[in-house]
């Protein structure tokens, strides 16, 4: 199948499980033309389609209940309940049970493909130590108040002028019509407080949820901002691209729940939406935001341990590391490259259309 035709037939199944918004959904056209990664980013449902196909020896592993649409930047920051500042994955909507292969491979895709300055060989094998290190001390969590400087130093670099994050989200345009109710209660229950006015507007996000009607409530609180973004969920792509393999049910608040995690206590679910908390300190970072200078190899270690962080939630850690030691040298960078290339060809015939 022809991506031009993956894209037009994953939409319309998409369209039976939520309302798609037109103009944002040809934004998101228009991105996937723009370069290969932010193609990548926005295409999940074509990994999902043929990624097991192309690395058939890598996807014969264990399964986990796995991130699905992992990358480089689908990792942020946020506040616990100890209002530590936490980083981690920052988003599970297309979480599915997977070989926990998916995981690793896409991530190393995406570094790859991302413009990262490291080597790629030690970029790779240091994504797959993070993970095997994750994974030998039973997982942790990355609290960034004592340990993890490096870390700390780049997910809060972007920290230091919290008045453009603000100012960006008031200049959103409220909308017309009135959100659905889903939204308005799930809201509702994460303000800090209950009779607060609030102005909702919309907000264009990501890539891969692009489309999918996103909403922010903004309020003045006691001499400050405060926002909530309320988003639709669906099932995951990985549901389309099976065919009839199982059910529909959406995985977010498992994989949360199971994880090796500091949760945010302002992530809720109200039937198909969730809502989480929005402000400088709790938002996903875009590579673009992390410093110039930068400890590209502490970050990619990391994004490893994090990864396995979320799988320890469903398997065993000897499992996982008994299946990686039969794994030959140098897997994840041919698997990683063959994507690379698949990925690119998608890329190329949709941006020549």
């Amino acid at each position: 199948m022809k991506i031009a035709k993956a894209t037009e037939q994953y939409e319309a199944w998409l369209s039976r499980h939520l309302r798609l918004i037109a103009k944002d959904l040809d934004f998101k056209h228009q991105q996937m033309r723009t370069l290969p990664f932010p193609f990548l980013r926005a295409t999940y449902y074509r990994w999902a389609q043929i990624w097991a196909g192309i690395c058939a020896d890598a996807a014969k592993a264990p399964k986990v209940l796995a991130v699905g649409d992992l990358h480089v930047e689908n990792f942020g920051t946020w506040r616990d309940i100890e209002a530590r500042l936490i980083w981690g994955i920052n988003d599970f909507d297309e979480a599915w049970p997977l070989p926990y292969t998916n995981d690793l491979i896409r991530l190393s895709t995406s570094a790859l493909m991302a413009g990262m300055s490291c080597d790629a060989k030690a970029g790779l094998d240091t994504i797959l130590q993070g993970y095997m290190d994750g994974a030998r001390a039973g997982g942790r969590p990355y609290a960034l108040a004592e340990h993890h400087n490096a870390l700390r130093e780049m997910a809060t670099a972007r920290l230091r002028q919290p008045q453009a994050f603000w100012d960006k989200l008031h200049k959103l345009p409220t909308v017309k019509e009135k959100p659905p109710a889903g939204a308005i209660k799930a809201i509702e229950q994460t303000m800090p407080e209950r009779g607060l006015k609030w102005r909702i507007a919309h907000r264009v996000a990501g890539l891969g949820s692009l489309g999918r009607q996103r909403y922010v409530a903004m309020a003045e609180w006691r001499g400050g901002s405060v926002a909530r973004e309320a988003k639709a969920l669906a099932p995951s792509a990985c549901v389309w691209a099976e065919v009839g393999k199982g059910g529909a049910s959406i995985h977010y608040e498992e994989i949360l729940e199971r994880s090796v995690r500091c949760r945010d206590p302002f992530v809720r679910f109200q039937k198909r939406w969730i809502v989480r908390r929005l402000a400088p300190d709790c938002s996903r970072i875009e590579l673009s935001a992390l410093p110039k200078e930068r400890e590209e190899l502490q970050l990619l270690h990391a994004m490893g341990w994090e990864t396995v962080n979320v799988h320890l939630g469903s398997i065993k850690p000897r499992a996982l590391l008994a299946d990686l030691s039969r794994r030959p040298k140098g897997w994840l960078m041919e698997a990683a490259r063959k994507m690379e290339k698949a990925v690119k060809a998608d890329f190329k015939e949709y941006a020549g259309r």
